[in-house]
Protein backbone atom coordinates (compact mmCIF):
# COMPACT_ATOMS: atom_id res chain seq x y z
CA UNK A 1 0.00 0.00 0.00
CA UNK A 2 1.03 3.82 -1.01
CA UNK A 3 2.34 5.43 2.18
CA UNK A 4 -0.21 8.14 3.35
CA UNK A 5 0.45 11.31 1.76
CA UNK A 6 -0.95 14.04 4.07
CA UNK A 7 -3.77 13.76 6.69
CA UNK A 8 -7.17 14.89 5.09
CA UNK A 9 -7.75 17.91 7.58
CA UNK A 10 -10.07 21.18 7.37
CA UNK A 11 -9.49 24.45 8.43
CA UNK A 12 -10.82 23.84 12.40
CA UNK A 13 -8.31 20.95 12.66
CA UNK A 14 -10.03 18.27 12.26
CA UNK A 15 -8.35 15.28 10.81
CA UNK A 16 -11.18 12.88 8.99
CA UNK A 17 -10.35 9.18 9.28
CA UNK A 18 -14.03 7.84 8.93
CA UNK A 19 -15.66 7.15 5.32
CA UNK A 20 -19.21 6.06 5.02
CA UNK A 21 -20.34 4.74 2.15
CA UNK A 22 -24.27 4.52 0.46
CA UNK A 23 -24.77 1.87 -1.69
CA UNK A 24 -28.32 2.39 -2.34
CA UNK A 25 -30.87 5.00 -1.55
CA UNK A 26 -33.62 2.22 -1.89
CA UNK A 27 -35.24 0.60 1.69
CA UNK A 28 -37.61 -2.45 2.24
CA UNK A 29 -39.19 -0.56 5.08
CA UNK A 30 -40.65 3.39 5.07
CA UNK A 31 -39.97 4.67 8.81
CA UNK A 32 -41.95 7.33 9.26
CA UNK A 33 -38.81 9.82 10.58
CA UNK A 34 -37.20 8.68 7.21
CA UNK A 35 -39.45 8.14 3.94
CA UNK A 36 -42.81 8.90 3.44
CA UNK A 37 -45.05 6.03 2.63
CA UNK A 38 -45.17 5.56 -1.03
CA UNK A 39 -43.69 8.43 -3.94
CA UNK A 40 -39.83 7.86 -3.27
CA UNK A 41 -38.62 8.33 -6.33
CA UNK A 42 -35.05 5.98 -6.76
CA UNK A 43 -31.94 6.78 -8.18
CA UNK A 44 -31.64 5.48 -11.20
CA UNK A 45 -29.09 2.15 -11.42
CA UNK A 46 -27.20 3.96 -13.81
CA UNK A 47 -26.35 7.12 -11.44
CA UNK A 48 -25.18 4.91 -8.94
CA UNK A 49 -21.52 4.11 -8.35
CA UNK A 50 -20.63 0.33 -9.33
CA UNK A 51 -18.42 -1.31 -6.94
CA UNK A 52 -15.12 -0.93 -8.85
CA UNK A 53 -16.15 3.10 -8.54
CA UNK A 54 -16.55 2.96 -4.74
CA UNK A 55 -13.56 0.80 -4.16
CA UNK A 56 -11.20 3.10 -6.02
CA UNK A 57 -12.65 5.88 -4.09
CA UNK A 58 -12.20 4.32 -0.90
CA UNK A 59 -8.65 3.09 -2.06
CA UNK A 60 -7.82 6.58 -2.87
CA UNK A 61 -8.76 7.89 0.09
CA UNK A 62 -6.99 5.44 2.20
CA UNK A 63 -3.80 4.98 0.57
CA UNK A 64 -3.35 9.10 0.01
CA UNK A 65 -4.98 10.00 3.39
CA UNK A 66 -4.84 7.35 5.81
CA UNK A 67 -8.79 6.70 6.20
CA UNK A 68 -8.96 3.98 8.65
CA UNK A 69 -12.70 3.07 8.81
CA UNK A 70 -15.22 2.54 6.27
CA UNK A 71 -18.94 1.95 7.19
CA UNK A 72 -21.45 0.82 4.20
CA UNK A 73 -24.97 2.62 4.58
CA UNK A 74 -28.07 2.87 2.46
CA UNK A 75 -31.00 3.41 2.00
CA UNK A 76 -30.29 -0.69 3.18
CA UNK A 77 -27.20 -1.97 2.21
CA UNK A 78 -28.39 -5.18 2.10
CA UNK A 79 -30.50 -4.55 -0.93
CA UNK A 80 -27.85 -3.79 -3.41
CA UNK A 81 -27.64 -7.06 -5.53
CA UNK A 82 -24.03 -9.19 -4.56
CA UNK A 83 -22.88 -6.57 -0.92
CA UNK A 84 -20.44 -9.34 -0.46
CA UNK A 85 -18.18 -8.77 -3.41
CA UNK A 86 -17.96 -5.13 -2.49
CA UNK A 87 -17.41 -6.36 1.24
CA UNK A 88 -14.53 -8.35 -0.15
CA UNK A 89 -12.83 -5.64 -2.49
CA UNK A 90 -13.20 -3.06 0.52
CA UNK A 91 -11.51 -5.46 3.26
CA UNK A 92 -8.69 -5.86 0.88
CA UNK A 93 -8.46 -2.26 1.65
CA UNK A 94 -7.11 -3.74 5.94
CA UNK A 95 -9.45 -0.92 7.59
CA UNK A 96 -12.35 -1.48 10.14
CA UNK A 97 -14.94 -2.41 7.82
CA UNK A 98 -18.81 -2.17 9.49
CA UNK A 99 -22.23 -1.92 8.24
CA UNK A 100 -25.47 -0.33 8.91
CA UNK A 101 -28.47 -1.73 8.60
CA UNK A 102 -32.19 -2.56 9.85
CA UNK A 103 -31.06 -6.48 9.87
CA UNK A 104 -34.33 -7.40 8.08
CA UNK A 105 -32.24 -9.90 5.96
CA UNK A 106 -29.12 -10.05 7.74
CA UNK A 107 -30.26 -13.77 8.97
CA UNK A 108 -29.51 -15.57 5.41
CA UNK A 109 -26.64 -12.94 4.69
CA UNK A 110 -24.64 -12.33 7.81
CA UNK A 111 -22.70 -15.61 7.50
CA UNK A 112 -21.21 -13.95 3.58
CA UNK A 113 -20.75 -11.06 4.97
CA UNK A 114 -18.63 -11.89 7.54
CA UNK A 115 -16.92 -14.52 5.19
CA UNK A 116 -15.92 -11.72 3.24
CA UNK A 117 -14.23 -9.95 5.15
CA UNK A 118 -17.07 -7.43 6.66
CA UNK A 119 -15.63 -7.30 10.76
CA UNK A 120 -19.11 -5.95 12.53
CA UNK A 121 -22.85 -4.51 12.21
CA UNK A 122 -25.01 -1.61 13.61
CA UNK A 123 -28.75 -2.70 13.48
CA UNK A 124 -31.34 0.25 13.42
CA UNK A 125 -34.16 -0.69 15.58
CA UNK A 126 -36.29 2.26 17.55
CA UNK A 127 -38.89 -0.45 19.08
CA UNK A 128 -39.08 -3.95 20.69
CA UNK A 129 -43.02 -3.83 20.28
CA UNK A 130 -44.26 -5.42 17.28
CA UNK A 131 -47.71 -2.84 16.84
CA UNK A 132 -44.91 -0.37 17.61
CA UNK A 133 -42.16 -1.33 15.40
CA UNK A 134 -44.46 -1.70 12.56
CA UNK A 135 -46.23 1.96 12.58
CA UNK A 136 -42.89 3.42 12.56
CA UNK A 137 -41.64 1.20 10.30
CA UNK A 138 -45.05 0.51 7.86
CA UNK A 139 -43.60 -3.05 8.23
CA UNK A 140 -44.38 -6.23 10.24
CA UNK A 141 -40.76 -7.14 10.16
CA UNK A 142 -39.79 -6.88 13.87
CA UNK A 143 -39.14 -10.73 13.61
CA UNK A 144 -36.98 -10.86 10.85
CA UNK A 145 -34.68 -7.84 12.43
CA UNK A 146 -34.37 -10.11 15.98
CA UNK A 147 -33.42 -12.92 13.85
CA UNK A 148 -31.11 -10.97 12.31
CA UNK A 149 -29.51 -9.83 14.98
CA UNK A 150 -29.21 -13.34 16.60
CA UNK A 151 -27.36 -14.35 13.07
CA UNK A 152 -25.08 -11.16 13.16
CA UNK A 153 -24.24 -12.26 16.95
CA UNK A 154 -23.33 -16.16 15.59
CA UNK A 155 -21.65 -14.71 12.99
CA UNK A 156 -18.83 -13.15 14.75
CA UNK A 157 -20.14 -9.82 13.04
CA UNK A 158 -19.21 -8.14 16.86
CA UNK A 159 -19.69 -5.61 18.34
CA UNK A 160 -22.80 -5.57 17.63
CA UNK A 161 -24.68 -2.13 17.86
CA UNK A 162 -28.04 -0.99 18.19
CA UNK A 163 -29.09 2.73 16.98
CA UNK A 164 -32.10 4.01 18.37
CA UNK A 165 -33.64 6.85 17.01
CA UNK A 166 -35.67 8.23 20.33
CA UNK A 167 -38.63 10.07 19.77
CA UNK A 168 -41.00 12.08 22.32
CA UNK A 169 -44.48 10.67 22.67
CA UNK A 170 -43.10 7.53 20.07
CA UNK A 171 -40.57 5.51 21.27
CA UNK A 172 -39.09 7.51 24.95
CA UNK A 173 -40.70 5.02 26.72
CA UNK A 174 -39.19 2.10 26.02
CA UNK A 175 -35.43 3.47 26.25
CA UNK A 176 -35.04 1.32 29.76
CA UNK A 177 -36.73 -1.31 27.88
CA UNK A 178 -33.73 -1.03 24.46
CA UNK A 179 -31.00 -0.13 27.21
CA UNK A 180 -32.26 -3.95 28.66
CA UNK A 181 -32.43 -5.88 25.53
CA UNK A 182 -28.68 -4.73 24.90
CA UNK A 183 -27.31 -5.67 28.10
CA UNK A 184 -29.63 -9.21 27.96
CA UNK A 185 -27.73 -9.90 24.15
CA UNK A 186 -23.98 -8.16 24.66
CA UNK A 187 -25.18 -5.47 22.95
CA UNK A 188 -24.10 -1.82 22.89
CA UNK A 189 -27.22 0.36 22.41
CA UNK A 190 -26.63 3.78 20.82
CA UNK A 191 -29.66 6.48 21.33
CA UNK A 192 -29.74 8.97 18.60
CA UNK A 193 -31.69 12.19 19.53
CA UNK A 194 -34.05 13.19 17.02
CA UNK A 195 -32.45 15.07 13.70
CA UNK A 196 -34.11 17.35 11.46
CA UNK A 197 -33.45 15.10 7.91
CA UNK A 198 -37.26 13.34 8.04
CA UNK A 199 -38.59 13.05 5.02
CA UNK A 200 -41.72 15.05 5.89
CA UNK A 201 -39.98 18.04 6.99
CA UNK A 202 -42.00 17.58 10.14
CA UNK A 203 -39.38 17.58 12.65
CA UNK A 204 -39.45 19.78 15.70
CA UNK A 205 -37.28 20.35 18.53
CA UNK A 206 -39.89 19.06 20.89
CA UNK A 207 -39.75 15.92 19.98
CA UNK A 208 -36.13 15.74 20.89
CA UNK A 209 -35.51 13.00 23.43
CA UNK A 210 -32.36 14.81 24.82
CA UNK A 211 -29.21 13.04 26.23
CA UNK A 212 -29.47 13.98 29.68
CA UNK A 213 -33.11 12.56 29.49
CA UNK A 214 -32.16 9.24 28.11
CA UNK A 215 -29.20 9.03 30.99
CA UNK A 216 -31.17 9.58 33.65
CA UNK A 217 -34.02 7.46 32.76
CA UNK A 218 -31.72 4.25 32.83
CA UNK A 219 -29.34 5.31 35.36
CA UNK A 220 -32.50 5.44 37.59
CA UNK A 221 -32.76 1.01 36.80
CA UNK A 222 -29.08 0.40 35.75
CA UNK A 223 -27.00 2.90 37.92
CA UNK A 224 -23.92 4.46 34.96
CA UNK A 225 -20.41 6.18 35.32
CA UNK A 226 -19.47 7.94 32.09
CA UNK A 227 -16.56 6.90 29.68
CA UNK A 228 -13.82 8.90 28.22
CA UNK A 229 -15.25 10.66 25.02
CA UNK A 230 -13.13 10.05 21.59
CA UNK A 231 -13.79 11.38 18.11
CA UNK A 232 -16.85 8.60 18.22
CA UNK A 233 -20.03 10.45 17.63
CA UNK A 234 -21.63 8.87 20.86
CA UNK A 235 -21.15 9.74 24.11
CA UNK A 236 -20.69 6.62 26.46
CA UNK A 237 -21.66 5.65 30.06
CA UNK A 238 -20.46 2.06 31.30
CA UNK A 239 -22.74 0.09 33.64
CA UNK A 240 -21.32 -0.30 36.92
CA UNK A 241 -22.35 -3.88 37.29
CA UNK A 242 -20.39 -4.35 34.31
CA UNK A 243 -23.17 -5.09 31.78
CA UNK A 244 -21.62 -3.60 28.88
CA UNK A 245 -22.18 0.29 27.77
CA UNK A 246 -24.75 2.42 26.62
CA UNK A 247 -24.39 5.34 24.55
CA UNK A 248 -25.90 8.62 23.12
CA UNK A 249 -25.38 10.79 19.99
CA UNK A 250 -26.39 14.10 21.32
CA UNK A 251 -26.15 15.81 17.79
CA UNK A 252 -29.25 18.48 18.53
CA UNK A 253 -28.09 18.88 22.72
CA UNK A 254 -25.14 18.63 22.95
CA UNK A 255 -23.31 18.65 18.81
CA UNK A 256 -19.90 16.86 18.24
CA UNK A 257 -19.06 19.03 15.06
CA UNK A 258 -15.68 19.98 16.67
CA UNK A 259 -14.45 15.69 17.02
CA UNK A 260 -16.60 15.04 13.95
CA UNK A 261 -13.81 13.13 11.71
CA UNK A 262 -16.43 11.36 9.29
CA UNK A 263 -16.85 12.26 5.29
CA UNK A 264 -19.83 10.74 3.35
CA UNK A 265 -20.03 9.36 -0.31
CA UNK A 266 -23.32 8.97 -1.59
CA UNK A 267 -24.79 6.25 -4.03
CA UNK A 268 -24.72 8.53 -6.70
CA UNK A 269 -20.85 9.65 -5.89
CA UNK A 270 -21.35 13.04 -4.27
CA UNK A 271 -19.03 13.67 -1.40
CA UNK A 272 -20.32 15.21 1.85
CA UNK A 273 -18.54 16.66 4.27
CA UNK A 274 -21.62 16.60 6.80
CA UNK A 275 -24.71 15.08 6.88
CA UNK A 276 -26.23 18.32 7.36
CA UNK A 277 -24.13 19.90 4.48
CA UNK A 278 -25.43 22.16 1.93
CA UNK A 279 -22.98 21.36 -0.71
CA UNK A 280 -22.10 18.41 -2.32
CA UNK A 281 -18.80 17.30 -4.97
CA UNK A 282 -19.11 14.83 -7.72
CA UNK A 283 -17.02 12.58 -7.33
CA UNK A 284 -18.41 10.31 -10.08
CA UNK A 285 -18.09 12.58 -12.99
CA UNK A 286 -14.21 12.52 -12.01
CA UNK A 287 -14.03 9.03 -11.82
CA UNK A 288 -16.12 8.66 -15.04
CA UNK A 289 -14.18 11.19 -16.62
CA UNK A 290 -10.93 10.23 -17.04
CA UNK A 291 -9.25 11.92 -13.70
CA UNK A 292 -6.22 10.61 -12.02
CA UNK A 293 -6.17 9.10 -8.21
CA UNK A 294 -4.02 12.29 -7.44
CA UNK A 295 -6.96 14.51 -9.06
CA UNK A 296 -9.26 12.83 -7.20
CA UNK A 297 -7.92 13.30 -3.66
CA UNK A 298 -6.74 16.70 -4.61
CA UNK A 299 -10.54 17.94 -5.13
CA UNK A 300 -11.53 15.56 -2.06
CA UNK A 301 -9.29 17.52 0.36
CA UNK A 302 -9.73 21.01 -1.31
CA UNK A 303 -13.84 19.48 -0.62
CA UNK A 304 -12.79 18.86 3.29
CA UNK A 305 -10.68 21.80 3.69
CA UNK A 306 -13.87 24.19 3.36
CA UNK A 307 -15.97 21.96 5.70
CA UNK A 308 -17.56 24.60 8.08
CA UNK A 309 -17.30 24.34 11.82
CA UNK A 310 -21.03 22.62 12.51
CA UNK A 311 -24.65 22.08 11.72
CA UNK A 312 -26.10 24.91 13.30
CA UNK A 313 -29.40 22.61 14.03
CA UNK A 314 -31.70 25.04 16.27
CA UNK A 315 -30.03 28.07 15.39
CA UNK A 316 -31.65 30.92 12.91
CA UNK A 317 -28.37 30.26 10.29
CA UNK A 318 -29.46 26.43 10.32
CA UNK A 319 -30.15 25.24 6.93
CA UNK A 320 -32.06 22.32 6.15
CA UNK A 321 -30.48 20.10 3.63
CA UNK A 322 -32.01 19.29 -0.11
CA UNK A 323 -32.39 15.57 0.69
CA UNK A 324 -33.63 13.32 3.32
CA UNK A 325 -31.62 10.86 5.59
CA UNK A 326 -32.09 7.60 3.11
CA UNK A 327 -30.77 9.37 -0.02
CA UNK A 328 -26.98 10.52 1.93
CA UNK A 329 -26.88 7.68 3.73
CA UNK A 330 -27.02 9.09 7.56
Amino acid sequence: MDAVLRPLADTHGRVHRDLRISVTDRCNLRCTYCMPEEGMEWQPRHELLSFEEIERVARVLVTHFGIDAIRLTGGEPTLRAHLPVLVERLAALGTDLSITTNATTLDRMAGDLAEAGLRRVNVSLDSLRRDRFQELTRRDDLPKVLSGIEAALAAGLTPVKLNVVAMRGVNDDEVVDLAAFGREKGIGVRFIEFMPLDASGAWERDAVVSQAEIVEAIDAVFPLEPLARGSAPATLWRYRDGGGDVGVIPSVTQPFCGDCDRIRLTSDGKLRTCLFATDETDLRALVRGGASDDDIAAVVAAAVGEKGPGHLIGQPAFIRPRRSMSQIGG
